[in-house]
C-alpha cells in the first residue's frame, strides 16, 4: 500500500482515523506513515514513539531471517576445521551494515519529584524531621570545626563509600535543559577561553528532533571534567583549526551538541550511546535504509584521539552515509512541494469559492433589491391610483355640499374674484360668515360645478384625509390666505377682494 499503490479507501474505518492522527502529530505523508502503522499493529502511540525516538530491530523479524537463511548443519569434517581455526567466522553482510540505534533523551533530573506526605503523616513525623534536622545541623557544625575527620571517615569506609556518580556530589543544581546547554557553554568559555565552536543552545532531545527535521548529522561530544584527559582532548583536538573548521562548514550540515557528565541529561545519553570512555564524540543522523523514522549511531570516537585522526572518522561516517540522506532530503522536499502545491491549489480553490459565493450573494442581494423596488413601485403606484380615486370621489361629494351663490348684496355678502391656475377669471360671490374653507372648496371643485353640476350620489371617502394642492394669495400687497375653520371670509378678505390661485409645489413649499 505504500509508494503510488496507496489507497485510502482499503484501510477500514479505525484505521483512517489511526492515520489521521498519526499524520497530523508527525506531518509525514501517508504512504510512508502506513508501513510504520503496520508494523506498530496500528497503535498510534506506539508508532509515534518509534517515529521520534527511532524504531528499534524487531528482534522477531531478525529470528524468522536467521533462521529462513541459516545454512544446513555442518558436517564432522567441517566441525573439525572450525575447532582448528577457532570460532571466528566472517560477518554477515546484514551485520556489516548493522547500526546501533539512538535514542531521544529526554532529561529525568533525580530531584524533579518531590513526594509530599499527607498532612495527618506529616503531623506524625514532625518530632522525627526536627531530630533529624538538629542531628544534621550538629554534623556539620562538627565538620566544620574538625575538617579532617570526614575525609579520616571516608578512607577508612573504603571505596564502597564512594558515590555511585560523581554528579551527586559536584553540588551542581538540576537545570532545565536550554539552561544546563548554557551552563555547559559558560563553563567550557571560562576554562578554555574564547573559541569558534557553534554549541546547540537547547537539550539534547531538541538537538536530536532538529537533526531528524532537517536531515542533518548530529555530533555528540561528552566530557567528564573528572577524567585526566579531557583537558588535552579539549586544548589539542576539539579546537584545533582543522577540526572547528569541518565541524563549521554549513556543507557538512553537522549540529554540535555537547554537555558535561555531571550534569543528569549528558549522564543519560552517555549510557544510552554505550559510552564506555571519555572523551566521547558521536556521530547520530538518520538512517532512511533501516527505517523512515529511525536514528542511528554512525560513528563513536572515544578516548583520546588526535585531530589528524579525528576529523577523517567523522569524513568517513559523513561521507557514507550522505548520499542516503540527500535522496531522503531530496525526496522530503519534493513531498514538501507537492504538499505546498497542493495547499496552494486548496487555497486558491477555496478563494475562488468564496469569491463565486461572494458573487452570489450580490446577485441574490441585488434581485432582491430588485424585487423590492418592483414592489415599492407597485404599492406606490397602487396607493397613487387609490389616492386619486379617494380625490376625485371627495371632489364630488364637496361639490355638493357647496352652498348655491348668494344673490343681493350688503355687509353679509362678500365678492370675490379668483384668477384660475389656467387663467381663467372668476367672481362669485359668498356669504361674509362663511369660512375660509367654502372659499377653498369652490376653487378645487370648480371644474366639476362648469361641467354639469355635482352628483347628489357622491359619497365622502372613509379614512381620507383630502389636502388643497395650491394656496390663494392677494397680488399686491403679497397676502397668503390659508383655510382655518375658526376664520370667516368677511374677516380674511372684507367685502371683496382679488385673489390668485398659485399651485403648491410637492418639493418645497413657501
Amino acid at each position: 500500500m505504500a509508494g503510488n499503490d496507496f489507497d485510502p479507501s482499503q484501510l477500514t474505518a479505525s484505521q483512517q482515523e489511526a492515520l489521521g492522527t498519526y499524520t497530523s502529530v508527525t506531518n509525514q505523508e501517508p504512504s510512508a506513515a502506513v508501513p510504520l502503522l503496520k508494523r506498530s499493529q496500528w497503535n498510534v502511540q506506539i508508532a509515534i514513539a518509534k517515529f521520534f525516538d527511532g524504531e528499534a530491530p524487531d528482534p522477531v523479524e531478525e529470528a524468522r531471517a536467521s533462521l529462513a537463511s541459516s545454512p544446513a548443519p555442518p558436517s564432522q569434517s567441517s566441525r573439525q576445521e572450525t575447532l582448528m581455526n577457532g570460532f571466528s567466522r566472517s560477518p554477515r553482510p546484514h551485520d556489516r551494515s548493522h547500526l546501533d540505534p539512538a535514542p531521544r533523551i529526554v532529561p529525568q533530573p533525580e530531584n524533579q519529584n518531590v513526594y509530599r506526605p499527607p498532612f495527618v503523616l506529616a503531623l506524625l513525623l514532625t518530632p522525627f524531621n526536627v531530630l533529624y534536622r538538629l542531628l544534621s545541623g550538629s554534623y556539620r557544625l562538627f565538620t566544620y570545626l574538625f575538617p579532617f575527620l570526614p575525609r579520616l571517615l571516608s578512607g577508612l569506609s573504603g571505596s564502597r563509600a564512594q558515590p555511585r556518580r560523581s554528579k551527586d556530589t559536584s553540588g551542581r543544581r538540576p537545570l532545565n535543559p536550554r539552561d544546563t546547554a548554557a551552563r555547559f557553554a559558560r563553563e567550557f568559555e571560562e576554562e578554555y577561553g574564547h573559541h569558534d565552536l557553534k554549541f546547540f543552545e537547547n537539550g539534547y532531545a531538541q538537538a536530536y528532533d532538529l537533526a531528524k527535521k532537517e536531515l542533518k548529522f548530529l555530533l555528540v561530544v561528552l566530557l567528564s571534567p573528572e577524567h585526566d584527559d579531557t583537558s588535552t582532548f579539549v586544548r589539542s583536538t576539539l579546537l584545533s583549526p582543522e577540526v572547528i573548521s569541518y565541524i563549521n562548514d554549513p556543507q557538512n550540515k553537522i549540529i554540535l551538541w555537547a554537555g558535561s557528565v555531571q550534569d543528569s541529561e549528558a549522564y543519560q545519553v552517555s549510557a544510552a550511546l554505550n559510552c564506555s570512555k571519555f572523551p566521547f564524540a558521536a556521530i547520530v543522523a538518520q538512517t532512511p535504509r533501516d527505517s523512515s523514522t529511525s536514528m542511528s549511531t554512525l560513528a563513536r570516537i572515544s578516548g583520546l584521539v588526535p585531530p589528524s585522526a579525528f576529523v577523517p572518522k567523522l569524513q568517513t561516517a559523513i561521507s557514507q552515509h550522505s548520499a542516503a540522506l540527500e535522496r531522503a532530503r531530496t525526496s522530503r522536499n519534493e513531498q514538501q512541494e507537492t504538499r505546498n502545491l497542493r495547499e496552494e491549489q486548496n487555497t486558491a480553490y477555496e478563494r475562488s469559492l468564496a469569491q463565486d459565493r461572494e458573487r452570489a450573494r450580490q446577485r441574490r442581494e441585488a434581485e432582491e433589491a430588485r424585487s423590492r423596488a418592483e414592489k415599492e413601485e407597485k404599492e406606490k403606484a397602487a396607493a397613487a391610483e387609490q389616492e386619486t380615486r379617494n380625490r376625485e370621489q371627495w371632489r364630488l361629494w364637496r361639490a355638493a355640499t357647496i352652498p348655491p351663490e348668494p344673490v343681493g348684496s350688503g355687509d353679509h355678502i362678500t365678492r370675490v374674484s379668483i384668477r384660475m391656475a389656467s387663467g381663467e377669471r372668476v367672481v362669485r360671490k359668498f356669504e361674509a360668515q362663511a369660512d375660509m374653507e367654502s372659499l377653498y372648496a369652490f376653487v378645487e371643485c370648480h371644474d366639476v360645478l362648469q361641467n354639469g353640476g355635482p352628483q347628489s350620489m357622491a359619497v365622502k371617502p372613509d379614512n381620507y384625509n383630502f389636502t388643497y394642492r395650491f394656496r390663494l394669495v392677494s397680488p399686491m400687497p403679497r397676502v397668503v390666505y390659508d383655510y382655518v375653520e375658526s376664520d370667516t371670509i368677511g374677516n380674511k378678505v372684507g367685502r371683496s377682494g382679488n385673489l390668485l390661485v398659485e399651485p403648491i409645489d410637492d418639493e418645497s413649499e413657501d
